[in-house]
């Protein structure tokens, strides 16, 4: 089904839900949100959200924003090959288990979310973005959320959010996805960038995460999460997102240059290896894996040059080089052995 097209109102390009709820239960809302102490059940988790799909490297993931404490332990939910989901307004946490398990069995993602909305007597007050393996997505935006509320999908996406400003940050973070070149981190990352812009949470901001997995993403291969990193209580929780996301990506960058030059594809190695240079410019640490990629490439001069650089913005990595494996075409070499030293 073409995302842009509405279905039985459950699924469409955007949809503007505005307050359907009395002054009443609105005034009662917005008190118990406002309260004290731990998120309970009964608190909207004032969200913005964006689901996503990267079809070149096959990840997914949910970038998120709220007014609402520890987010990232709520809203978003992924799994490898299968599929990532976003849960927010009065969210109901069995939508991210209970979704992947549907996508995982082959249902198409209209059909999960009607599936997820059947049994409950809450749907009017729920919101929910999905995409799967192959990029298609679907949302909803019960009757009963409070405004601003809706969504935006399109191929590969789903951008959601509730008690905003307007529909422009919805509108903001679709538009940064689709404009957006890179990594799909870099994607989520610059559409909640773009949302809060936009106007974002209209009751502030708290909380932020980003969960990203790919198969054997993990660390040293033995699980899929590829990136989860959250900020759970701050003042301005999406730049500090953005700040420890850049250190991620960098460490990504590196052992994506790796994983690159175990395949033999050089040319994109060294890319990877320049973009977390040049993301680090004050370190060693990216020119020296940069120079190992290129010793073993086999390409002497330019192995030659990173690390001389690397080794005079970090003077320990010159013992470091000496036993690493990946200098070993240039161990007999008198200009690596003086650089060495």
């Amino acid at each position: 089904m073409n995302p842009r097209t509405r279905a039985s109102g459950e699924t469409c390009r955007r949809t503007v839900r505005p307050a359907a709820c009395t002054m009443l239960v609105l005034a009662l809302a917005w008190a118990v949100a406002a309260a004290p102490g731990p998120a309970g059940a009964s608190e909207p988790i004032a969200t913005f959200s964006i689901v996503g799909f990267d079809p070149e490297t096959g990840d997914l993931g949910v970038a998120v924003q709220s007014k609402f404490f520890a987010v990232g332990s709520v809203v978003p939910w992924a799994k490898a090959g299968v599929g990532a989901v976003a849960s927010q307004a009065f969210g109901n946490t069995t939508f991210g288990p209970r979704g992947l398990r549907l996508l995982e069995e082959g249902v198409p993602v209209q059909d999960v979310i009607a599936r997820l909305l059947a049994d409950d007597a809450d749907r009017a007050q729920r919101q929910v973005g999905v995409v799967d393996a192959q990029g298609v997505s679907a949302a909803y935006t019960g009757s009963e959320c409070m405004a601003w509320a809706g969504h935006e999908s399109g191929p590969g996406y789903s951008a959601q959010g509730n008690i905003l400003v307007s529909e422009e940050t919805v509108k903001a973070m679709a538009e940064a996805f689709r404009t957006t070149d890179g990594v799909l981190g870099e994607r989520l990352m610059r559409a909640l960038e773009a949302g809060q812009a936009a106007g974002g949470d209209s009751r502030g901001m708290q909380s932020a995460a980003i969960l990203i997995v790919r198969e054997k993403g993990g660390y040293g291969g033995y699980n899929d999460t590829y990136c989860d990193l959250r900020v759970d209580d701050h003042a301005d929780p999406i730049a500090e997102l953005r700040r420890i996301f850049d250190m991620w990506k960098g460490e990504a960058l590196i052992y994506e240059g790796y994983r690159l030059c175990d395949a033999g594809s050089w040319d994109e190695a060294f890319a990877r290896g320049r973009e977390a240079v040049a993301m680090a410019p004050d370190r060693g640490e990216p020119l020296y894996h940069l120079a190992c990629y290129y010793s073993r490439a086999g390409r002497r001069e330019t192995a030659l040059a990173e690390l001389s650089r690397a080794v005079a913005l970090d003077p320990s990595l010159k013992a470091r080089a000496l036993e690493d494996p990946d200098f070993k075409p240039l161990r007999g070499d008198p200009d690596f052995l003086a650089m060495t030293k």
